[in-house]
């Protein structure tokens, strides 16, 4: 079972994860959303395509652009479409 931590908050758990590049992407139903607040950030991925991005906030801190997510990604990982992954601090444990 996979877990995604930020400031003493599980924002993610699941055992159906996607692992790609060493990230794991959670399915969306596993993600608490109300620690997430959509970000305009956007960036490009060659292979990926477009990842958007999520502030996540947890016990009164915001982490800004530390979640991201491809609403339409390219056909080579198309099976992550919308599953959400995280970086800047946010401890996956497994």
């Amino acid at each position: 079972m996979a877990k995604a931590i930020w400031n003493d908050i599980v924002l993610a758990e699941s055992d159906t994860t996607v692992i790609i590049e060493g990230n794991h992407y959670f399915p969306p139903s596993s993600v608490k959303q109300e620690h997430l607040t959509e970000s305009d950030n956007t960036s490009v991925c060659f292979w990926k395509g477009t990842a958007h991005y999520y502030d996540v906030k947890a016990n009164g801190g915001v982490n800004r652009g530390a979640a991201w997510y491809y609403p339409e990604p390219t056909r080579a990982v198309s099976h992550i479409k919308d599953y959400i992954a995280f970086w800047k601090g946010i401890e996956i444990q497994e």
